[in-house]
């Protein structure tokens, strides 16, 4: 998800480590580029929360905001617009953790972004665009009491308890995410037992590599790729795209998940 800078759900039950993962994302990310630096410094001045005492800012953009943030506290606004968690993530990671607590309305005003890369804000007296192109990364539980599927712990949501939970997160909003990926319960052997893994500084050497050759083969990361491109850089053979034809059909999906599926296999 990284190497591509691709939109991520991590769906899994309590203390399974999604959080955590998101949180390390930003340490295995290259450091900004001096344009890409500038921009997020200008928002970040705009915003109010430049350090007085700093240059620019170097390192990508982590923002977590709690699940009671409001809509113009995400979006931004005011009576003279300042950008809001969705621009101050411009370049970097916005992290939304209990996805399904957040107010719909608000998570609603993420799609638009999430598109075309830029959030609109209008006010009776002033409008505004800021640039808002972040990875977001998303992390829920299956259920209310998170242990829907658990091996240990049984699950005591009814179905629909669980319906109702799920069905907080709108069709068009999944859509614009391109991985949803399960994270299980670890179990107490596995955390005694787990072998040494590989370093964030390793994984970032690869990611980095990934990027690099992304600029050179395309001018922009396999998430950003226009259908276009894709046209051009991302053309299955005749077995991927028959493959792709059967699961369409078979899956009902949209013409936005199959090109994400070809995004996301870009990186792959």
């Amino acid at each position: 998800a990284s190497a591509g800078f691709h939109n991520l759900l991590m769906l899994g039950p309590p203390g399974s480590g999604k959080t955590m993962l998101a949180q390390r994302i930003p340490s295995i990310l290259p450091s900004l580029e001096f344009h890409e630096a500038l921009e997020v410094s200008k928002i970040y001045s705009v915003a109010g929360l430049m350090p007085p005492d700093k240059g620019l800012v170097t390192q990508r953009p982590f923002r977590a905001p709690h699940h009671t943030v409001s809509y113009a506290g995400l979006a931004g606004g005011g009576s003279y617009p300042r950008p809001g968690e969705i621009s101050l993530a411009h370049r970097g990671v916005l992290f939304l953790d209990e996805l399904p607590e957040f107010d719909r309305k608000v998570l609603e005003v993420l799609r638009e972004p999430l598109e075309s890369g830029e959030i609109h804000i209008s006010r009776a007296a002033r409008q505004a665009t800021f640039p808002a192109r972040f990875q977001l990364v998303a992390a829920m539980n299956p259920c209310p009491c998170g242990y829907q599927g658990h091996p240990k712990k049984a699950c005591h949501c009814t179905p629909d308890q669980i319906a109702r939970y799920q069905s907080r997160l709108s069709g068009p909003f999944l859509n614009r995410i391109d991985m949803q990926v399960e994270v299980p319960a670890v179990e107490a052997a596995d955390l005694h037992q787990a072998p040494t893994g590989e370093s964030s500084a390793t994984v970032a050497e690869r990611v980095v590599r990934a990027f690099e050759r992304q600029m050179a083969r395309q001018q922009c990361l396999n998430a950003r790729l226009s259908v276009q491109q894709m046209d051009e850089f991302a053309t299955p053979d005749d077995a991927g795209r028959q493959l792709l034809v059967k699961a369409m059909n078979q899956f009902n999906w949209s013409a936005r998940v199959y090109h994400r599926i070809l995004r996301v296999a870009r990186s792959v």
